[in-house]
């Protein structure tokens, strides 16, 4: 049975975890307190540049292989412009097709003919 995408991005999202926690310990080298050091330094905005140089490579790597492996399941990794079906429109006809926009006199408005306005000075009927 072939798995689902997002089967396979879950499992992706936790090699890369994974991978990126002992890319943070082999940095640090056993010592606890440059361990603690690099994992104080990296919060909700840390950008990809301030990681430690090991964590960059691992997330590389993670990245590579995430995407060697969706296309080993079969899916297509492409550009959204590339991918969307751009079927031809018909051409329009009608009242609704008119590319001018001055209105049409011969065409009656819905709801009838207007009347002309009441005058302040006359009665309602």
């Amino acid at each position: 049975m072939a798995k689902s995408a997002t089967d396979i991005v879950q499992d992706v999202i936790n090699a890369a975890v994974v991978d990126a926690i002992v890319a943070l310990k082999d940095a640090s080298q056993g010592l606890p307190n440059a361990l603690i050091r690099d994992l104080a330094s990296i919060h909700a905005n840390t950008a990809f540049d301030d990681l430690p140089s090991a964590v960059q490579k691992a997330v590389a790597a993670s990245v590579r292989n995430a995407f060697a492996q969706l296309r080993k399941d079969g899916y297509v990794i492409a550009e959204a412009k590339s991918v969307l079906p751009t079927a031809p429109r018909p051409a329009p006809t009608g009242a609704a097709g008119r590319t001018d926009r001055a209105p049409r006199r011969d065409v009656p408005k819905p709801g009838g003919a207007r009347r002309p306005p009441r005058g302040r000075d006359k009665p309602r009927p």
